[in-house]
C-alpha cells in the first residue's frame, strides 16, 4: 500500500504541475487581453466541463497533462473569429508573447523554489559542512553475499570478516595492509585488489586508533569501473558505506529567513545539475537500449514519469518519504528548463521565433529593406514533426526501460 501511495503521490504531483503550467499560459494571456477558448486537464474524451465567459474549462479522461487554447498563436492559425483579429496572439508585442509562452516554465520554477524553501524549513537540506569526500566510516554487515546480487543474508553465506574481526558500526577505516584509504571508494578498491585471506585493518574508534586482523572473503563481483563487465573473484571485508561521521547530521533545517539563502544555493546546484544531465542525454541512449534489451540498468540514465513514480513508491515503501518532495522539485525544474529549449513545438521554440522575427525586422529597417513579415510556421512543420518523432521515441524508450528494467535505489 505504501508503494502504491508513493506512486500515486508523484503521479498526482506531476499532473498538478502540468495543469498549473497550462494555467500560467492561460492567466497571462487573459491578463494581456488575448482570447483563450479552452482550458482542460487531461486529454481524450471530455468527462466534465463548464463555460465561464469565453473560456471552456474541463476534465478529460486521460490524466497525462493538460492544455489551453489561445486564439491565433501563429499567423497561419484559422481559429480567429471575425471581430477577434486584434486579439490573436501573434499580433501582440513580442515581449507580451514571451511572457505568455514562458509562463509555463516560470510556474514550474516557482513550484520548485517554493518546495525547496519548505523542504529547507521542515525536512532539511543536505549538510554542506560534510567532508568531501566522506572518510571511510562503515557499517558492519552480518554476512557477505558470494554472488553479485542484491539480497538479504541467507543460510550458508559467509559471516562478515569485519564482524568476526571485531570492527563496529561507525569505525573509520584508515588503512588496509598499510595502504591508506581516504574514503569508502578507496577502501573498496584497496580490499578488492588484495587476495582473499588475512589482512591488517587500521581503524579509528572514538578518537582512538587500533588494528585488527580480518580474514577477507572471496566473492564474485563486476569491475568497479565497468558495471557491465564480467564477474571476477575479489576480496570482501563485509562492511557497507559510506556512513556519516558519528554525530554529524546528513541534513540541516532552517528558519524562514535562513532558508532563503539555502534555497538559493540549492537552486543554483540544481540548475547546474540539470544542465549537466541534459548534456549527457544523447550519450545515455545506448545505455537505455541496453537496459531494455536485458542488460543492467545504469542508474545515471534518464527516467520518465513512470520511473519517477516508481521511485516515489519505492522511497515511501522503504520509509524514505523525504525523497518525494525532492523528486517533485527535480522534475519541475527539469520540465521548466526543457520547455524553454528553442525547438518547436516547445514553448521555447515559439519564443525563439518571436525574437527572430523582431530581430529580423529591426535589421531590415536598419538596412532600408522592406520588413519580410512573420515566419511561415507551415514551412517549419517538417522540423517540428522531426522533433516530435525524436522526442516521442526517446520518451517511449525511457518509459519502456522504467517498466521492464527500472532504476531501484533500495535493496530488495
Amino acid at each position: 500500500m505504501l508503494y502504491l501511495l508513493g506512486v500515486v503521490v508523484i503521479a498526482l504531483g506531476i499532473l498538478i504541475s502540468v495543469s498549473l503550467h497550462e494555467a500560467g499560459h492561460m492567466l497571462t494571456a487573459k491578463a494581456f487581453g488575448m482570447k483563450v477558448t479552452r482550458y482542460f486537464v487531461g486529454f481524450g474524451p471530455t468527462i466534465w466541463s463548464f463555460k465561464r465567459g469565453e473560456t471552456e474549462y474541463g476534465l478529460k479522461a486521460i490524466p497525462l497533462g493538460g492544455f489551453c487554447k489561445i486564439v491565433g498563436m501563429t499567423p497561419q492559425d484559422d481559429d480567429v473569429e471575425p471581430g477577434d483579429e486584434h486579439r490573436a496572439m501573434w499580433r501582440y508585442p513580442v515581449w507580451k508573447r514571451t511572457i505568455v509562452m514562458s509562463a509555463g516554465s516560470v510556474t514550474h520554477f516557482a513550484l520548485a523554489v517554493i518546495a525547496i524553501w519548505l523542504v529547507a524549513m521542515f525536512v532539511g537540506m543536505p549538510n554542506k559542512d560534510l567532508p568531501n569526500p566522506l572518510p571511510a566510516h562503515v557499517k558492519v554487515v552480518d554476512c557477505v553475499i558470494p554472488t553479485d546480487a542484491v539480497r538479504e543474508c541467507a543460510p550458508g553465506d559467509p559471516v562478515s570478516p569485519a564482524k568476526q574481526a571485531g570492527l563496529r558500526d561507525d569505525d573509520k577505516i584508515l588503512a588496509v595492509n598499510g595502504t591508506s584509504v581516504a574514503d569508502y571508494t578507496a577502501l573498496v578498491k584497496t580490499v578488492r585488489d588484495l587476495p582473499p585471506g588475512k589482512a591488517t585493518i587500521a581503524y579509528e574508534r572514538d578518537g582512538v586508533r587500533g588494528e585488527v586482523q580480518a580474514d577477507l572473503a572471496a566473492v564474485q563481483r563486476k569491475p568497479l569501473d565497468d558495471p557491465n563487465g564480467a564477474l571476477k573473484t575479489v576480496s570482501a571485508l563485509g562492511v557497507a558505506g559510506p556512513s556519516l561521521p558519528p554525530g554529524v547530521p546528513a541534513t540541516v533545517t532552517y528558519g524562514p529567513i535562513e532558508a532563503i539563502p539555502a534555497t538559493a544555493g540549492y537552486t543554483k546546484d540544481l540548475a547546474v545539475g540539470t544542465y549537466e544531465a541534459m548534456k549527457r542525454i544523447p550519450e545515455k541512449v545506448p545505455a537505455l537500449w541496453t537496459a531494455v534489451t536485458g542488460g543492467e540498468r545504469d542508474k545515471d540514465t534518464p527516467i520518465s514519469v513512470v520511473g519517477a513514480s516508481r521511485l516515489g513508491g519505492e522511497a515511501l515503501a522503504n520509509g524514505f518519504w523525504q525523497m518525494l518532495p525532492l523528486l517533485f522539485i527535480s522534475l519541475n525544474f527539469f520540465v521548466g528548463v526543457f520547455n524553454l529549449l528553442p525547438l518547436l513545438p516547445l514553448d521555447g521554440g515559439h519564443i525563439a521565433i518571436a525574437w527572430f522575427e523582431r530581430a529580423r525586422s529591426w535589421l531590415y529597417a536598419k538596412i532600408g529593406r522592406r520588413d519580410p513579415g512573420r515566419v511561415d510556421y507551415m514551412k517549419l512543420m517538417p522540423l517540428t514533426y522531426a522533433v516530435i518523432l525524436i522526442g516521442g521515441a526517446f520518451t517511449l524508450l525511457t518509459a519502456t526501460a522504467d517498466i521492464i528494467n527500472p532504476i531501484t535505489l533500495f535493496s530488495r
